[in-house]
Parts: structure tokens; sequence; C-alpha cells
């Protein structure tokens, strides 16, 4: 067998498309390592969403060239790839900048990948893959997924129609599309064959997803979630990420329907200010936005809700971004994610002439950081003494220390539970450290007896 090695930036998408291109690779004799400078083939799967994307890949390939002419000393071959969506935007200029690269696929052709590797063995030069073509990729993946653990991510819509202002997804994962439902139901009922407990629906705006259904119609999210939550075996859904504007009613009501669903809700929405919200092209107001969550909560009152935050966008005031921090306050989030602006090229914001300076961009994150980090803190305080049910899914730092999620996406440690790898059983949180939780199995619980007998 030859060697593969994968090293994935960004999003969940990113992490699910690594896993495919490693399955279609071990089609044609590749299997994974860890090691770069062993490898005969290196795949850098690349995300352009956050700042200075572009320049940590040519980074990276800097040092993987050098890994490259070393091996060429001692008389082996090395491929460079570089794929995902820095190569969708930037594929011309990747192999004019840097000559050890072979191939540059983007996110929508990597299921050429075998043929593109074959070119190469071929001495055909350089292959540079960056249409968008009109096959379904999915078609041409291998039916057989290997389960990493009991939880999986799926993608079920790729793509964007909103072109927010300060995004590139658009551009580099084209036009809103949604696998049919079909094609996704049997990819999950492989999953959960395999031991997967819980999936998590990917897609850049999923809760846009319209797939065809068995009947013919396109299916909303909703009817995808309630159709999946009928396999045996699956245990726990979740989607993300999703737009205000995509947030249907039926949606919602499926939050307080299926005991399946996690009570969780990544519902990004970058301002709290009307007027930036326009010029970055959302499509709802801030009104908008805690309206569907005051919905959303009334559907599920133990939701918790999380959401990505753009700070210094060009033009804001210092009005603005208090506007943002009170619509914070008002909210309460769980968890969220928050960074500075940072233009992408080829957006329009990117071209605004009113862009923020650095250092009041970094003072305004930070005090936006100081809200939520309080926010996180007194969210996981309360689920002190709790009793959660915990998914474990891998083995913790210590020795028999197993670490588990919670329905809320929080790491959760308990000693002595290496044993229930894969089961999801009751715990009593004891300790709530920074960044995740600690806790003791509930030995007396029904769902805990029924895993252990």
């Amino acid at each position: 067998m030859k060697k593969l090695f994968i090293k994935t930036f960004g999003c969940q998408m990113n992490v699910y498309d690594s896993a495919r291109m490693a399955e279609l690779l071990a089609g044609i004799g590749y299997e994974p390592t860890d090691a770069p400078e062993c490898a005969d083939i290196v795949i850098l799967n690349t995300c352009h969403i956050r700042d200075k994307a572009a320049e940590k890949v040519y980074s990276e390939l800097g040092r993987l060239r050098r890994i490259k002419e070393e091996n060429k000393t001692l008389g082996r071959s090395m491929l460079i790839a570089v794929a995902g969506c820095v190569a969708q935007a930037e594929g011309a200029e990747i192999i004019a900048r840097e000559d050890s690269v072979d191939i540059v696929v983007g996110p929508q052709s990597y299921h050429r990948l075998p043929e593109m590797v074959a070119r190469i063995a071929r001495g055909t030069g350089h292959v540079l893959e960056t249409e968008f073509p009109a096959e379904d990729k999915f078609d041409s993946l291998p039916d057989e997924r290997k389960a990493a653990g009991p939880s999986a991510f799926l993608t079920v819509q790729e793509g964007c129609d909103k072109f927010c202002t300060f995004c590139v997804v658009p551009y580099t994962r084209g036009a809103e599309f949604s696998r049919p439902v079909v094609q996704i139901e049997r990819e999950a009922r492989r999953l959960a064959a395999q031991g997967v407990r819980e999936i998590t629906l990917l897609g850049q705006n999923v809760n846009a997803y319209c797939g065809a259904g068995p009947d013919g119609d396109a299916w909303s999210l909703a009817q995808l979630l309630r159709r999946l939550g009928e396999i045996e075996g699956i245990d726990r859904l979740r989607y993300t990420t999703s737009h205000p504007r995509d947030m249907r009613e039926d949606l919602i009501m499926a939050h307080h329907e299926l005991e399946k669903l996690m009570p969780y809700l990544h519902l990004p929405v970058q301002s709290g200010s009307d007027r930036v919200l326009a010029a970055m092209n959302r499509q709802h107001s801030a009104t908008d936005y805690l309206r569907l969550v005051e919905r959303v909560r009334n559907a599920r009152q133990e939701i918790a809700l999380s959401s990505d935050f753009i700070v210094g966008f060009p033009g804001e005031t210092d009005a603005e971004f208090e506007a943002t921090v009170a619509l914070v306050r008002e909210v309460e989030y769980a968890q969220a994610y928050s960074f500075k602006y940072s233009p992408r090229p080829g957006t329009p914001a990117a071209s605004c002439a009113k862009q923020i300076p650095e250092d009041v961009k970094s003072a305004r994150l930070s005090a936006l950081q100081d809200v939520l980090a309080a926010q996180q803190s007194r969210f996981n305080n309360a689920c002190a003494d709790r009793v959660m049910p915990v998914l474990f899914e891998k083995a913790g730092r210590k020795p028999r220390q197993a670490l588990g999620r919670s329905p809320y996406l929080q790491p959760v440690h308990v000693e002595d539970a290496m044993h229930l790898m894969g089961r999801i059983c009751d715990v009593r949180i004891d300790t709530v450290l920074p960044n995740s939780l600690r806790g003791v199995l509930c030995q007396d619980s029904a769902e805990t007896r029924k895993v252990l007998n």
C-alpha cells in the first residue's frame, strides 16, 4: 500500500470531504499515515473563510517542498495536492507560486482525484481542476464509508445563494445544492450499521436544504430529520450551519417534537446593528433575529444557542458595535465564535473604503469575547449537579478516562468508563472545568442499567 497524508483546515465539511478523499484513494491503493515525510501523496484540504488562510497554505507548502526535495534525493517520489476553497479561489496562482504542487482541485471536483493521480503518473504535468462540474460528485463517491467513531458528519447540502458581502462561499462552493433524501438515508443507514449513534448534518446553509424526496417532492430539512430519526441505532441528530432567513416553522417545531434532535442550535447573526447587517447583505434585522430566538426557545425551552460574530466590519461605528454587545446580552449564548473582519479577495466588502483600523478591531473583539466567555461560563456552571446523557466517543488524556459529549456538545470526562465507548449513559456533572465538564456515572439510572446489562 502507498501512503496518504491529509491535513484539514477549517470547517466540519472539510473534515467530511477529507474522509471521502481518503476513501477514494484507498480504492487505488493508498492507506493513511500520520507522517507527511513518509507519504506518497500529501493533500492540504484548505479553507478560505478566515484571515491569512492562503498564507498558511503557502507556509505549509514551503515545508512540504523541502520534504519532497529530500525524498527525491533518496529516490522516493511525493505528490502534493491542494484541495478545498483556497484551491478553488487561487488555483492558477498556487501552481504559479509553488512549482512543487502537482494537483489543485476544488471542493466540487475532488471525486476525480484517482483520475488526476493517474494523469500525473502518465507525466502530464500539473493538474488543475477548479470547475463546477455538471455531474453530482456524490454519485461518484464510494458507497462504503468507514465510520471513525460513534459520531459522524454527513453532508446534505453545499453552496450558498445568500451572497453575504464578506463571504467567499458562493464563489468557492457554488450555488446551493441539496442531495436527494434517498442518497442521504442510504449513507446514514450504513453509518448506523457500523455503530454510529450520532449524525451531524452539514451544509454551508444547511437549513436551506430542499432535496428531492422519495415522493418526488422537495423535502425540507425538518422532513429529512424526521426520516433519519426513524433509523434504528441513530439516537442523536444535529445540523450546522444555519441561516436565520431559512429557519422555517416546521424546523422550529422539529426541535419541539423530535427527541433525537439535540437541544443545541448554531444560529449565526454576525452583528446586532441593522445598518451593518444590511451592508453585510444578511437579509434580516436584529429584531428579526431576536424574534426568531424567542420562537425557538418557546418551542424547546432547554435549547442552548451558539452563534458567529464579526467585529470591525467596514464602516462599523462604536455605537453599532455596542448594538452587537446588547444583542449578545439579550440572547445569552451557551457558546459563540467571534472574529475580526478580514477582507476576502473578490468579495464586495473587501473593496469598501471604510476599513476599520486593526487596533480598533482588536479592542472590540476583546470586549465582545469577554461578554461571550462570561455567558459560556454561566451556562457551564449551571450544568453542575445535573444528570446528562453522555455519548462516549474516545479515550481521555488520563488512564481509563473516557471522553464524551453532552447534548449541548460540551466535552465530558468520566473516569473508568472506557468500556462504554459508543454508548450513551447518564452522568452526574460534579466539576466544571474551563473548557469541559467532569462527572461520574449514575449507576442507578435506568439508562445506565440498560447499557450495563
